[in-house]
């Protein structure tokens, strides 16, 4: 009780998702299913020629295959809920549900930060240090650096999680968006935020800013060493091995810190609506085209794969 009156805490939130645009549900539904299909069907198959080709068992596609098989639990967080929500009336979620799908999605995104940094590492070893690269990038190191980005990505997420269950939600429970983002609990909960929303931005430093400056050091590297290959075809393949990564690593934190770097207002929750699908949806949609199609090695495993299928 307080000032007199009975305040009774939240124990459901209602996701608007995009009830804004009902005559074009249906629409979006379509859309978003097989955005969440093509996901699932280019990642899994991605993983499923990395494992049965022997060609690419190096390295950098061992942590491919772990980017793919992040992107798919990524998008799974969140994509499930909202596309059954576009048949529901009241697109409600229990508040145990809700911290559950924040702290899933945020363990995910936090981790994909610190894979990306590890293949930047990748990268770094195999342009600067050819003749030593498979002795510096051994199979031990490579699975202790996706156990630690697992690790690392889950223990901020835990840190957030923890937090957000001291804070209090008395009302409105109305969530301007298609999932449980940290933002909008922010603003809703009528507790003091103040150390949540410093702790937000301490994470988002630690594992966004610093994982991009790792990325940034190690291609600064890279970009000396391709400067120093006499050979126009020598510097055009080693940069090629870098560019997919490039690609990715620039949509995936551009999206992120625009995002997370930012302080809380209502305003720009419309907007945050359209970035989220974004990084949350297209994203792990294109990586793995990004990483296939001027991939040389994919496409010769492809072809290995027609031949065994259809011979």
């Amino acid at each position: 009780m307080a000032g007199g009156k009975n305040i009774t805490a939240v124990t459901k939130f209602l996701l608007l998702g995009f009830s804004d645009y009902p005559k074009f549900s249906v629409i979006f539904f379509v859309i978003f299913l097989m955005i969440y299909l093509m996901t699932l069907a280019w990642n899994l198959s991605l993983i499923t020629l990395i494992k049965v080709d022997s060609h690419l068992h190096t390295p950098m596609y061992f942590f491919l295959s772990n980017l793919s098989f992040l992107d798919m639990c990524y998008i799974s967080s969140t994509a499930p809920k909202m596309l059954s929500d576009f048949f529901k009336e009241k697109k409600s979620i229990s508040f145990g549900d809700c911290v559950t799908q924040y702290f899933i999605f945020s363990g995910m995104g936090l981790t994909e930060c610190c894979l990306l940094a590890a293949m930047a590492y990748d990268r770094y070893a195999a342009v600067c240090n050819p003749l030593l690269y498979t002795s510096i990038m051994s199979p031990t190191l490579c699975m202790w650096m996706v156990a630690g980005s697992y690790m690392s990505g889950f223990f901020g997420s835990l840190i957030q999680m923890c937090s957000l269950l001291q804070l209090y939600f008395c009302g409105p429970n109305v969530i301007d968006h298609f999932f449980c983002d940290l933002p909008q609990l922010l603003v809703l909960s009528c507790s003091d935020t103040l150390a949540l929303q410093i702790l937000k931005f301490v994470i988002a430093v630690i594992f966004g800013v610093l994982s991009v400056l790792i990325i940034m050091i190690s291609y600064g590297h890279i970009v000396e060493a391709i400067l120093k290959i006499s050979s126009a075809q020598g510097r055009s393949k080693a940069f090629n091995t870098c560019a997919s990564h490039l690609m990715a690593v620039t949509l995936f934190y551009g999206s992120g810190l625009f995002i997370y770097l930012r302080p809380n207002s209502n305003d720009s929750f419309s907007h945050d609506k359209v970035v989220s699908i974004f990084y949350t949806m297209v994203i792990p949609m294109l990586n793995p085209l990004i990483y296939s199609l001027r991939n040389k090695e994919i496409k010769e495993a492809l072809k290995r794969w027609e031949k065994r299928t259809f011979a």
